[in-house]
């Protein structure tokens, strides 16, 4: 094995070389709480080192090639393990016999404390890990018997396909190795109670290829130099990855919410290579792909059905928002941003891996549309609205399995998406850039779209409704405050006024759900509702929780205050879905304020309205700036003041949070500032 120099070598290296070298590796930090977050990029090497301290620590590397990593947890039961600051991260690789080569990296830690007994260790799929992380379960087929000696430890095998597979290795240079041969392996700090490793990870899997940072964004983005580094780790000429550590792999659905929130600030290659990951997934019916199963994952689920292991890539079709979404973000782009419109036409003679035009596959998708939507456009009846796939228990973001409140059919997708998709496709048969592509039966059914809009805009809506008098509302929402031990005087915010708000969903009997949600600012980005909806979305979302969704520590994507008593358990600070921050819904929610402002037809009372929402959104935002990048948050309320929390990292939360979130680099786009 060769492991790359250390850092003064590669300093020296970096400083004398000459023009056509490549650029400098890419290497930033992210600590959030008790997790410390280590980003390395060079050449064919990916990788996000995360350190966990605690009683129960924990080390992971995560690769974006093939989705794939390697993880130890540990047990500390008499001295908890704090790792330190100071991480020292070069890339590494391993030359096999047969000609195949593993890269990944090389870490020296220094940690305090321990002993530490390894609990379990692996190298597999990064969803292999992720499930054992939230399961506690592994398929025994990836488990490998580790070498033990004085001072090392080693875990290497071959992918379950027989292609090159994964090697993780710690040398203990500082501290002792107790255990091994059927007997628990042990870790011990030295007299100075420091514990020093070298860690090196290696994956077999296919490394990616790196957009370049330069390529990335425009003069326009914010300088913001965390978010920049995030943006360029996910970004990949085959892929954007949704986000590190638990899905560094492709999403539909954060892969086009991301272009279209970025846009203005997105340069075209970008952008381009986005909508063109999307596009090559598509199925025959026009489905946008919502994951894929990548890697030794892939082999594992063919193992599984009998059939050959592969590590081609499985696509996961369930969801039903990214469908509508995509036609958005592709009118968007091609119709209205000034880098798409010049390259719109030679962009839709592309052509995908299997030789067909990016135009033909889109005009999948856009017929697709067309005949989901045409039913209720007919007969508006919300038996005809989009509903989730039969035995689905999620189809939109809120994808964990309660995050609709057991609802089948979004407001989202319905509310939202479905006609503004059928507008992005009036608009893109308008232009003309389609004819290349349309068949002898397009014609009709694409120049009708913006009457089927105008059908679901003016009838779908309105079925989401919830009504709230307002002394009913008050005593809910204080109820709930004094449920959940939070101050309730906010609840006097509600004044007298009824309380109005789209349900998150309906459910099976087309009944809302009434979760007052932060879904309604999709409306405000996406839609020109009449001046007094607008102000009503504005007011509502920016109400102070628990009588609305705003905290000081940012905009909640839920309240179930008005809500049945037995969905609020569903709905607390510890579910994925709950009354939990999500960095994405904050700037959606500024960046459709921003939207509406430039209208020229808001009654006086809205643009005031917009106004003191986006002041009280951009205080809260401000407030939890060094968390702009994560997946999402939670808070706890002391002496009536929040306090973030980490999510994924108190007892009790459902899963956890990324630190490095595809769709959290929207603010970049800051459109406030």
């Amino acid at each position: 094995m060769r492991v790359a120099a250390g850092l003064a070598v590669a300093l020296l290296a970096a400083a004398c070389a000459s023009p056509d070298a490549p650029p400098a590796a890419l290497r930033f930090s992210v600590p959030e709480g008790r997790v410390l977050n280590e980003f390395y990029r060079q050449g064919p090497v990916a990788a996000h080192l995360v350190l966990t301290s605690g009683p129960a620590p924990r080390l992971l590397i995560a690769f974006p090639a093939g989705n794939s990593g390697a993880a130890l947890w540990f047990d500390a039961p008499s001295t908890a393990l704090s790792w330190w600051p100071d991480v020292t991260l070069v890339a590494a690789h391993d030359d096999l016999p047969d000609g195949s080569v593993l890269h990944g990296v090389t870490a020296e830690l220094v940690a305090t404390g321990g002993p530490v007994t390894v609990t379990r260790a692996m190298a597999s799929s990064i969803r292999v890990i992720r499930e054992y992380q939230d399961t506690g379960k592994a398929p025994p087929e990836v488990l490998a018997t580790p070498q033990v000696s004085d001072r090392s430890i080693v875990w290497k095998r071959r992918r379950l396909d027989g292609a090159a597979g994964y090697s993780l290795s710690i040398d203990v240079l500082r501290g002792t190795i107790a255990g091994g041969e059927a007997r628990p392996i042990e870790l011990s700090p030295g007299a100075d109670n420091q514990l020093r490793l070298r860690v090196t990870a290696l994956t077999g899997d296919a490394p990616l290829t790196p957009l370049p940072e330069s390529q990335l964004l425009t003069a326009a983005a914010a300088p913001d130099a965390r978010l920049r580094h995030m943006l360029a780790f996910l970004s990949y000429e085959e892929k954007l990855l949704a986000g590190s550590w638990r899905f560094n792999t492709y999403f539909g659905r954060d892969t086009l919410m991301s272009l279209r929130l970025l846009a203005p600030v997105l340069q075209p290659r970008v952008v381009e290579a986005g909508l063109g990951a999307v596009l090559e997934r598509l199925n025959a019916a026009g489905e946008v792909a919502h994951e894929e199963d990548i890697g030794e994952y892939a082999v594992l689920r063919r193992m599984r059905a009998g059939v050959p292991p592969s590590g081609a890539p499985l696509f996961d079709y369930k969801m039903i928002d990214d469908d509508f979404i995509l036609a958005v973000v592709a009118a968007h782009y091609l119709l209205d941003t000034p880098g798409g419109r010049p390259r719109a036409g030679a962009f839709l003679a592309r052509q995908t891996g299997s030789g067909e035009t990016y135009g033909a596959v889109l005009m999948r998708n856009l017929r697709y549309i067309v005949a989901a939507a045409t039913p209720f456009a007919r007969d508006p009846d919300w038996r005809r609205l989009i509903a989730l796939k039969p035995d689905e228990h999620a189809g939109n973001w809120r994808d964990s399995e309660v995050g609709l409140g057991g609802g089948r059919y979004p407001y989202d997708v319905n509310g939202v998406f479905a006609p503004a998709a059928l507008e992005a496709i009036a608009r893109l048969h308008a232009s003309g850039l389609l004819q290349p592509y349309l068949d002898s039966n397009d014609g009709e059914g694409l120049s009708g779209a913006g009457a089927l809009a105008q059908v679901w805009l003016r009838e779908a809506p309105r079925l989401f409704d919830v009504t709230v008098p307002s002394e009913t509302a008050r005593a809910h929402a204080v109820a709930y405050a004094r449920r959940i031990s939070v101050d309730p005087s906010p609840a006097a915010a509600l004044g007298a006024d009824t309380v109005q708000f789209r349900g998150v969903s309906l459910d099976a009997q087309g009944r809302p759900v009434p979760i007052l949600n932060s879904d309604e600012a999709f409306a405000l980005l996406l839609l020109n509702a009449a001046p007094a909806e607008v102000e009503r979305v504005a007011e509502s979302l920016t109400r102070p929780f628990p009588a609305g969704l705003l905290t000081d520590v940012g905009l909640l994507v839920a309240n179930p205050a008005y809500a049945p008593d037995e969905l609020g358990p569903a709905f607390d600070r510890s579910r994925y879905h709950g009354t939990v921050i999500w960095s994405w819904q904050q700037a959606l929610f500024a960046a459709g304020v921003e939207r509406q402002l430039v209208r020229v037809d808001l009654t006086a009372s809205a643009r005031a309205t917009l106004m003191r929402a986006r002041s009280r959104l951009h205080a809260a935002i401000a407030a939890t700036e060094t968390l702009r990048g994560s997946e999402l948050w939670s808070w706890s309320q002391v002496d009536g003041r929040y306090r973030v929390e980490p999510f994924g990292q108190r007892q009790g939360d459902e899963t956890e949070a990324n630190a490095a979130q595809l769709w959290s680099t929207v603010h970049l786009a800051r459109p406030w500032e």
